[in-house]
């Protein structure tokens, strides 16, 4: 009776062994296997590749982790303190870019905001603060000077029209029409014709002269809006700041005072 039994068990032995061979033969020998068995093989392979976790491509066709996409990713990511700070950096920065074209498309003009460095319009607005500025022509009401959009001092009080506690436009002019120097910030006091003698118009209280002939700046010698800072004793033509301002000399008019904020771009300018 054990013989039987060791021939079974030596047949079970046998089919095991060619099972083995079949799952372990690295290279698809056909040793001792038929052509079902080669078949077998074959089908069997692509359904373990199928359900295993995908290989690297051959092709290239998986993301690169040093792309740019990539890169930038693992910088919005990164907690390294470096990246960190540059990464909040360039927000503030992509911030204040932001504001500042938002700025000057309400505006109209570039800069948009200008910083007050002396106190020659207080107390209506003092060194240090920054003002916003808008085009001239925008928004200009019915009293203004013909087609210069600026309403003079001696116009805004006979209409009511006032800015910064005081009838009439604040302005920002270039010095002479000279670009290359410091713009001015005083209000437009009246407007006066090429070769008028505009002392007999002007207030007295802000002339040192007795006549038109001891006062500079007159004769007018072009057209224009005579200035003055609300600080001053002196209109500007007076004082010879400046010559009888041009309308093509005025960047725009001020609009809203911000105190404190301009020190920053003084600081930086150089004229704290």
């Amino acid at each position: 009776m054990s013989a039987p039994r060791d021939d079974t068990s030596s047949d079970e032995s046998a089919d095991d062994g060619s099972r083995g061979d079949t799952a372990a033969s690295p290279s698809g020998s056909n040793d001792g296997l038929g052509p079902d068995a080669q078949s077998g093989s074959r089908s069997d392979a692509p359904a373990a590749r199928s359900n295993g976790p995908p290989g690297p491509r051959s092709d290239g066709g998986e993301a690169s982790d040093t792309g740019p996409i990539a890169l930038i990713g693992r910088f919005r990511r990164s907690d390294h303190g470096a990246v960190v700070f540059v990464r909040e950096l360039l927000s503030s920065a992509a911030i204040v870019v932001a504001i500042g074209l938002l700025l000057f498309a309400a505006s109209g003009v570039w800069p948009p905001m200008v910083a007050i460095e002396s106190g020659s319009m207080e107390p209506q607005m003092y060194k240090g603060d920054l003002v916003f500025v808008m085009e001239e022509g925008r928004l200009a009401p019915d009293v203004a000077h013909a087609d210069t959009g600026i309403v003079t001092y001696r116009a805004g009080a006979e209409a009511g029209y006032s800015k910064f506690n005081n009838p009439g436009d604040v302005i920002i002019y270039t010095q002479n029409g000279d670009p290359g120097r410091t713009p001015i910030i005083h209000r437009a006091m009246f407007w006066v014709e090429s070769g008028e003698n505009w002392y007999d118009e002007a207030n007295k209280q802000y002339l040192r002269a007795d006549n038109c002939g001891e006062l500079a700046n007159c004769p007018a010698p072009h057209a224009g809006f005579i200035t003055k800072g609300d600080n001053n004793g002196e209109y500007d033509q007076a004082r010879r700041i400046s010559t009888v301002v041009k309308p093509d000399w005025v960047r725009g008019t001020a609009e809203v005072r911000i105190p404190w904020l301009g020190w920053v771009r003084l600081y930086f300018s150089g004229a704290a």
